[in-house]
């Protein structure tokens, strides 16, 4: 191994990580102080000259990553251990302490899931949009996507996660959830968030996906047919679904040509999506049972509300 010089020290040839820059970017915008008072009424309190709980806020920041990064609790463990990125988004100097155990880390994500402490970040984050001029407009896109879980019956029990459900989609069949998204069609901002099993047809959750306001409502042919929900939850609101046929009732050119129009607005929730599945890598449950992965669920569109109005925000700040 070379000798390390005093030149070394100091990294003149170092270069930022993607992963830097973007922790670096989050810890500027996100509202540490109002999402810590959504969990420090639950969060266990020091006793006696025992060991002190680990700050509320740190292990928030150790709970983000895990959803940003798509870790597991000894995975987060890990790779706080390995990043330096990660270790000064956590406020961790190896010098002085060490990482919370994925122990600690479990504990804490158990303690989210039994007060679904992920729906109150999910509050609270819409909160801190609307106090920053960010608000939800009179159009909604309503859209539903799978997310798998494991088929296997190789567990202790010798079957599958009785929460889960399967179902049929095109060719294809799915096992897992299914999660149910309202998304402001300027924006982008999800407003509203259900978890059902993925045998749950899309339609059934529509008046949870609609805060009442709308003028619009987009959605594919799935929620074609829901006039009379879309009068009792929304009014005032035309519906937008696209027109579904069928085998012995085809689409003619006018409806494929309204349903290619709407499409230009509809399409603007995959990019939710994407971040979701992608840039998160949510595309897999990762718990067992629905009420876990609901949490999660919450969670994480909290953070994909922040993500997605990151740009904007990074701009006030700098103001």
């Amino acid at each position: 191994m070379r000798q390390k010089t005093f030149a070394n020290s100091f990294e003149p040839y170092r270069k930022p990580t993607r992963k830097e820059k973007f922790l670096k970017e989050m810890d500027q915008i996100i509202p540490w102080k109002e999402l810590a008072k959504v969990i420090a009424p639950h969060y266990p309190k020091p006793k006696g000259a025992g060991r002190r709980p680990i700050g509320v806020e740190r292990m928030l920041r150790i709970y983000c990553m895990q959803h940003w990064f798509n870790l597991s609790d000894p995975g987060t463990e890990e790779a706080i251990y390995d990043s330096r990125a990660m270790q000064e988004f956590s406020g961790i100097d190896l010098g002085r302490e060490g990482v919370p155990d994925e122990t600690t880390i479990c504990k804490f994500r158990h303690l989210m899931e039994k007060h679904n402490l992920g729906a109150g970040l999910f509050s609270a984050v819409t909160r801190y949009l609307e106090e920053n001029g960010i608000k939800v407009s009179r159009g909604t896109i309503v859209d539903a996507s799978i997310i798998d879980a494991p088929t296997s019956t190789k567990n202790k029990d010798k079957a599958r996660d009785p929460d889960m459900h399967q179902t049929k989609k095109g060719n294809e069949w799915y096992f897992g959830m299914k999660a149910h998204i309202g998304v402001d069609s300027q924006t982008r901002l999800i407003h509203s968030v259900v978890a059902t099993a993925a045998n749950v047809h899309d339609s059934q959750v529509l008046e949870d996906l609609l805060h009442g306001d709308e003028t619009r409502v987009w959605g594919d042919s799935a929620y074609s047919g829901q006039k009379e929900t879309l009068k009792q939850c929304a009014p005032n609101a035309k519906d937008f679904t696209q027109a579904k046929g069928s085998r012995n009732r085809k689409l003619n050119d006018s409806q494929r040509q309204k349903n290619r129009q709407k499409s230009r607005v509809r399409s603007r929730v995959e990019h939710v999506f994407h971040v979701m599945k992608c840039q998160f890598g949510f595309r897999k449950v990762r718990y067992r049972g629905l009420a876990k992965n609901a949490n999660h669920l919450f969670a994480s569109c909290a953070l994909i509300n922040l993500v997605m109005c990151k740009g904007r925000l990074m701009r006030m700040a700098w103001e």
